[in-house]
């Protein structure tokens, strides 16, 4: 039986032939996977993904007009809307006309305490 002998030329050929092999298939597997390092090692363009950014920026502009049309719509509702006058604001504005305890206390239905309170505090600051 012959006994195989390799050189070390041999060795070096297959060498580069299997490094070569695992080279270009590492290209080929980067090029389909889409990786950006390697257009930019190539100079090949990247794709145009900035008119997909666009127009989902502009259909998110869209939305967002329209929720703020909404909110600015239900702002002007509430401002429209007669606010609840509660029965102490009701007492300061009969303080402030020169009403006294007494009435305060019986049109606004809070206790002579405080309707004297409010007399005293609020018809001090009328001039």
């Amino acid at each position: 039986m012959e006994a195989v002998v390799v050189t070390w030329r041999e060795l070096l050929i297959v060498v580069v032939v299997v490094l070569g092999v695992y080279a270009a298939e590492l290209m080929l597997l980067l090029r389909w996977s889409g990786f950006s390092g390697y257009r930019s090692w190539l100079r090949l363009p990247q794709r145009s993904t900035d008119a997909q950014r666009l127009s989902g920026m502009s259909l998110e502009l869209v939305e967002l007009r329209k929720q703020v049309s909404e909110l600015a719509a239900e702002v002007e509702r509430l401002r429209s809307s007669s606010p609840a006058i509660s029965p102490y604001n009701h007492a300061i504005q009969m303080a402030r006309q020169g009403n006294s305890a007494a009435e305060v206390c019986a049109a606004c239905r809070i206790s002579r305490g405080e309707a004297e309170l409010i007399v005293a505090l609020y018809r001090k600051l009328r001039i």
